[in-house]
């Protein structure tokens, strides 16, 4: 004689209440995300000072710093996006084209690397893995 207790009901119900909440949570991971990069993305910098077209002065990041705030296209660009199959990825995305180069350099080392992606990620975590720790809401 044997006896079976089968769960396939309840774990799929349970699977599919879990991936019905991940959007929202890629969502508001990548809302944080976005807050890091206002934040990392501000401040003053230890590079040279210039001047600016029409008037004014800032002071430029060094090497090795996150890029200073000159007209705040950078820092204010980043949009917060999901990606993957069913969007229960979080990221964050910039469209201005030099974005790049100041992460990683120009080629022929023009413009020193600027890094600030992994300061932005470091910045956001525990926000992040707060959001994905919360309890899902499972109903019965």
């Amino acid at each position: 004689m044997s006896f079976k207790i089968d769960l396939a009901g309840i774990s799929s119900q349970v699977l599919n209440q879990v991936n019905a909440e991940l959007p929202a949570r890629a969502a508001s991971a990548s809302q944080s995300l976005r807050n890091a990069s206002l934040e990392i993305l501000r401040g003053q910098r230890g590079g040279r000072t210039y001047r600016k077209p029409g008037g004014g002065v800032y002071t430029a990041s060094a090497p090795g710093e996150p890029p200073a705030v000159r007209s705040g296209r950078l820092r204010g660009s980043w949009r917060p996006v999901q990606f993957g199959a069913s969007h229960q990825n979080p990221a964050i995305e910039s469209n201005v084209p030099y974005t790049g180069y100041m992460e990683n350099g120009t080629p022929g080392g023009m413009i020193a690397p600027r890094p600030f992606a992994e300061k932005i990620v470091e910045k956001a975590r525990p926000e992040v893995e707060a959001i994905y720790s919360m309890p899902f809401n499972i109903s019965p």
